[in-house]
């Protein structure tokens, strides 16, 4: 081995593998973790006592009523009076117009202002738009100046505007009247247009969930194939590991094969089609992406792809043929550790569980953090007034004297907020609440890597296997990690977490700088990003080494990570070529099973295929299910390689620890297998 630093383990006698006399490691960190967790906990607390939900879900009109709640609970839309205040239906969304707003049953199907509702006599309709009008102003004989008519969209009333040639219009008219003056149908236009996009990708939104209804149980069949053929790799490989490897190689080449083949065919079939030859920038964006697939190019770009990824693999396994077979050996020695402790198999299942509980705690305390706010009111004006802006009391405003000195001014809801301390502090809250997510999360994956690589290591390290390995390898690994070894996995998922929560400033700070013209601090800033994200990977892979140590030897994370590198950077030729060319195989095999159901998912969603027309159902994008499933079962292959991946990680690292400590002498045996010994060119002595 390369040695860099220090010298190999010497022989330690009592060493018999992973040490059963533990002691529990970085107590300190451990505690502070259990402190995090309970104040993480009180926040939780804290915020589902004073958050609400329904502040973002429901409309509020200017009373701060929520509309569709309560006593309005058959009122769920809400109606401005004057819809030209509203700079943009992105106001209308995220904060309050400054004009007065209250809920009702339905929109106004119509278009006329109050003045004419008189001279027409029609008291009937007045009646009939009497549910427009707020209480107060009711009273005070004040209504809106006129009515537009309108569609609901997102529980809001607004206006409907079309079109009858080239001119735009409001309710059929190209006119209307706000009461003042007569105003042209195209003035809507500026606040509208946003809400048009808005709808637009409403729209493709409830198609998407439309297919989604029509094909979900079609995607679950899917990813029961993706499950049943990953289960049939893993049982190959346990058996038939050296062929299965090749198998795999040479499908996943076939595999892209056929998809430049497949591209070519329709590449060719469209040459002669209507507008088949306009580019990609002149079609722009469409919300329907079927479109894209009748433009050559886009199969040109399908084509470029899956060529240089082909030209990529084959050049990749022509340089490291011959280390293929020493990749092979590791995979048999793994695939006998995972057929001894066939469990681990489905130990992801339980992780993502743990994520998915971490994910959805984040999620539901920062929503009601967002929601702890309180409503504010501020008086708003028509005229010149002291007073404009100011928080006001809806209850005695009519009283005050901020009513006395500007009597056309009103008091009406304006946005969420709050002044006490708690409020004050909802943002150093909100950011307690993504670092202990960030940790939380870490922490998991890190629980999910060190009992796996305890249950393997036990494997390994066993004389006579599997008669001195535990009864439930992998049981006891959990339990020895949980036990003894809390302090460490908090350590290392500290670490990360506090790495990843600066990418996510620096993220943050380049938004905020999208619109700077500092050139320095451009470039300064993408440095730093590019910096800490090598940081990440690198700490990721040492804290993967570091659990294996800790799980092997029960030392310290400090120590564990020390021990891990160096152990690494002595036997870096190994690391590169055994390691990574396994994870390179892996990969592929990932590549292979998501190949094989996405072309099965396409051939059934597309249509494109006789024997599933009857069967396939009928959808607005078939890209939808297909997309599904090949993320789907890419989740899925990579849940059991990760178990395969940890595997020889662990093995590899415990293999380079027995070249070190042990010789082959009968005094210091190897205790890998005669396979790995064949491979490595070792050999143990006879007694």
């Amino acid at each position: 081995p390369v040695v860099l630093t220090g010298e190999p383990k010497k022989f330690d006698p009592d060493f018999k593998g992973p040490i059963q006399n533990r002691g529990c490691t970085d107590i300190v960190c451990c505690i502070f973790f259990i402190v995090a967790i309970v104040g993480y906990v009180a926040v939780g607390i804290l915020a589902w006592t004073h958050g609400d939900p329904r502040k973002v879900i429901y409309p509020t009109d200017s009373m701060g009523q929520y509309c569709g709640q309560g006593k309005l609970e058959k009122k769920p839309l809400l109606f401005y009076f004057n819809m030209m205040k509203c700079a943009s239906p992105m106001v209308l969304l995220e904060f309050q117009c400054p004009t007065p707003q209250v809920c009702v049953e339905k929109c106004p199907d119509r278009t006329m202002t109050l003045v004419t509702a008189f001279l027409t006599n029609l008291f009937w309709l007045l009646v009939k738009f009497s549910k427009f009008f707020l209480p107060q102003i009711l009273q005070e004989k004040l209504c809106p100046a006129y009515l537009i008519s309108s569609k609901p969209f997102l529980q809001r009333c607004f206006p409907s505007l079309g079109k009858k040639g080239e001119v735009i219009t409001v309710g059929d008219q190209e006119t209307f009247n706000d009461g003042d003056k007569i105003r042209d149908a195209k003035d809507l236009v500026a606040g509208m247009k946003n809400a048009t996009i808005v709808m637009e990708g409403r729209q493709v939104a409830m198609k998407i969930f439309e297919d989604y209804t029509k094909s979900w149980y079609w995607i679950l069949i899917c990813l029961l194939i993706a499950v049943v053929v990953s289960l049939i790799f893993i049982v190959l490989l346990r058996y038939l590991a050296g062929i299965m490897v090749w198998v795999m190689i040479v499908m996943v080449i076939a595999v892209f094969a056929y998809g430049i083949v497949h591209c070519s065919i329709k590449y060719v079939n469209l040459k002669d089609t209507p507008g088949a030859n306009i580019t990609l920038q002149q079609l722009g964006f469409q919300p329907d992406f079927s479109v894209y697939l009748h433009i050559r190019q886009t199969w040109l770009a399908f084509i470029i792809i899956l060529a240089i990824l082909e030209v990529i693999i084959i050049i990749v396994l022509i340089f490291l043929r011959n280390r293929i077979r020493i990749a092979v050996e590791l995979m048999k020695e793994a695939s006998r550790a995972v057929g001894y402790v066939m469990s681990s198999l489905f130990y992801p299942i339980f992780t993502f569980f743990l994520l998915t509980i971490v994910i959805a705690y984040w999620g539901v305390t920062a929503v009601f953090l967002s929601t702890s706010s309180e409503p504010v009111y501020k008086v708003f004006n028509e005229t010149v007034c002291p007073h404009a802006r100011e928080t006001c009391i809806p209850e005695n405003f009519t009283l005050s004297n901020m009513k006395r000195d500007c009597p056309r001014s009103e008091c009406l809801f304006a946005f969420y907020g709050g002044e006490t301390p708690y409020h004050k502090y909802l943002i150093f809250l909100q950011f307690y609440n993504v670092f202990l997510f960030f940790w939380c999360a870490n922490f998991v994956t890190a629980l999910g890597q060190m009992t796996l690589a305890g249950a393997f290591a036990s494997y390994y390290w066993a004389p006579n296997k599997p008669n001195d390995m535990p009864a439930f390898p992998l049981c006891a690994s959990l339990g020895r990690s949980l036990r003894y070894h809390t302090g460490s996995l908090a350590f290392g998922s500290l670490i990360l977490a506090i790495i990843q929560i600066i990418r996510v400033l620096l993220e943050y700070i380049d938004h905020k700088l999208k619109g700077a013209e500092n050139k320095f601090a451009k470039f300064l800033l993408c440095c730093l990003k590019c910096c800490f994200w090598c940081l990440e990977k690198f700490i990721k892979f040492m804290n993967r080494n570091a659990y294996i140590m800790v799980a092997i030897y029960g030392k310290n994370f400090c120590r564990s990570a020390r021990d891990a590198f160096f152990l690494l950077m002595r036997n870096v030729i190994r690391v590169v070529v055994l390691d990574k060319v396994t994870d390179f195989i892996l990969f592929l095999g990932k590549l292979l099973i998501v190949g094989l159901v996405g072309i099965f998912a396409f051939f059934f969603f597309s249509g494109h295929t006789d024997a599933f027309k009857g069967a396939a159902p009928s959808l607005h994008y078939y890209w939808v299910p297909i997309l599904t499933v090949l993320v789907g079962s890419y989740l899925i292959a990579h849940g059991f390689f990760s178990v395969y991946a940890m595997c020889v990680d662990t093995l590899f690292l415990c293999f380079l620890e027995d070249l070190e400590r042990n010789d082959g002498s009968p005094e210091r045996p190897y205790l890998m297998s005669e396979n790995l010994l064949n491979v490595l060119k070792k050999k143990n002595q006879a007694n």
